[in-house]
């Protein structure tokens, strides 16, 4: 008996401190604050149609992922946090072919035309030199500057353009070193684009050619021969995706999907906060009568279930902000569904307990096999419930339905482990010694028992 009730107020402690860590990591200038999704803290969610017309079938997943990742970058130097950038295909209204759809979803952003027009353009691709001189100058004075956008933008100044452009590049392929086995990157130019090549790298054996994709450097070799025939190899401490990546952006970034804005939706930061106060209202009333039913009908083992029902909102909001989880009003419906399904855990097993009772054995016997027994139909509904949730998460074209779907899958395992291992726990920790009539009155359920 004492050491379950001292493992009761260990579990006790742990939950007031991450319940605390919830509070406190939720204040201005936190660094775990809740991600909100774009229905919840406003922005503008814009839709655009790539044009494939003119592709190889065969590099459409590939330039897709291109553009996606140009597009990445242009929303990360436009300064949106938690900014969603993502591909959909489906099919298209007026031809046989598949529709490929650019989602964009910018939360905080509400001027639809600045980001549409930060976004929309033509990513590029280019060659610019920098001496081996003023490259060990900087790097010798870097220590000189007192921030690191200071600093990144003196680097870039170094830089000269070179005239060199990625219109000029035929084909960039993944290769490998013959010594090392390391992956490389080669690259092949047409006519033009090696005549040019030739003449910058006789002119500037030692130098360096820095490779930008949108104005950002994403290799910088150092030129050590003469190269004629308008083959280069870029090598480096690659890893094999890496690598990968950097082939298909040299190979896409300079020839993107053409892309056309089909729809902007704007959300206002006051409709989000409402959808968020909605959510929070519910979540409450919901835990209320929930906790209201438990107590009322389940006596001593529903005020367990409260407690044990206050540690899994605790412990989800921590996850929430620790996995992290961008919460839409979609995934807070799922957690507040996932609320049900805990307390539904404990009313098995406290329905299995009376049945125990009822057979005329101990308060200890029953809680016992009140546990074992409903453990086998908890955990074969709660692994369907899983299952149905992995399937969502995989198959959801859209990030409403994959959030829902993760926030579900994750409610459903922290329900399995409060209602089996926190709520046993608290009743051994609580249950008299002696069965009695007023022990079992507290034990049992209903309002007539």
């Amino acid at each position: 008996m004492l050491k379950h009730r001292a493992r009761a107020v260990m579990l006790l402690i742990v939950a007031a401190i991450i319940g605390y860590f919830v509070y406190a990591s939720n204040q201005p200038g936190s660094s775990h604050p809740f991600r909100l999704g774009l229905d919840l803290s406003g922005g503008t969610h814009l839709v655009y149609q790539a044009d494939i017309s003119k592709m190889d079938p065969a590099d459409v997943a590939d330039s897709m992922t291109a553009l996606r990742d140009a597009v990445e970058r242009r929303v990360n130097l436009f300064g949106v946090s938690e900014a969603l950038v993502q591909t959909e295909q489906g099919a298209a209204l007026s031809s046989k072919e598949s529709a490929y759809k650019l989602v964009v979803e910018l939360p905080g952003i509400t001027n639809v035309d600045e980001a549409v027009k930060s976004i929309g353009a033509t990513p590029s691709l280019d060659f610019r030199l920098v001496s081996a001189k003023d490259m060990n100058a900087f790097q010798a004075s870097s220590s000189a500057f007192t921030s690191t956008t200071t600093q990144q933008a003196a680097y870039l100044a170094l830089f000269k353009p070179t005239g060199l452009n990625g219109g000029m590049v035929s084909k960039a392929s993944l290769q490998f070193n013959s010594t090392t086995n390391q992956p490389t990157v080669g690259l092949a130019f047409n006519s033009e684009g090696r005549i040019l090549f030739s003449e910058i790298t006789k002119k500037h054996i030692g130098d360096y050619i820095g490779i930008f994709l949108d104005g950002t450097p994403i290799s910088v070799p150092v030129v050590r021969d003469e190269i004629a025939d308008g083959k280069a190899e870029i090598s480096g401490t690659f890893t094999l995706e890496e690598a990968k990546s950097l082939v298909r952006n040299i190979n896409y970034g300079a020839l993107p999907i053409p892309i056309s804005l089909l729809s902007t939706q704007t959300i206002g930061p006051s409709l989000g906060q409402a959808a968020v106060n909605g959510g929070i209202k519910a979540g409450i009333v919901a835990f209320i009568i929930i906790a209201l039913f438990l107590i009322l009908w389940y006596r001593l083992p529903g005020v367990i279930a409260v407690i044990a029902l206050g540690i899994y909102t605790v412990i989800m909001l921590a996850l929430f902000k620790l996995i992290p989880v961008t919460l839409t009003a979609a995934g807070i419906a799922g957690f507040i569904i996932t609320i049900g399904m805990a307390v539904d855990a404990n009313i098995l097993i406290f329905e299995r307990m009376k049945e125990e009772l009822a057979r005329g054995r101990s308060i200890w016997d029953a809680m016992h096999e009140g546990f074992a027994r409903a453990w086998l139909s908890i955990r074969d509904s709660n692994i369907s419930s899983i299952i149905t949730g992995l399937i969502l998460y995989y198959f959801g074209s859209t990030s409403i339905v994959t959030g829902f779907a993760l926030v579900f899958v994750v409610g459903v395992l922290v329900s399995m482990f409060t209602a089996i291992t926190v709520s046993r726990l608290f009743l051994y920790a609580v249950a008299p010694a002696r069965t009695s009539k007023l022990s079992t009155f507290l034990i049992s359920n209903g309002f007539f028992n």
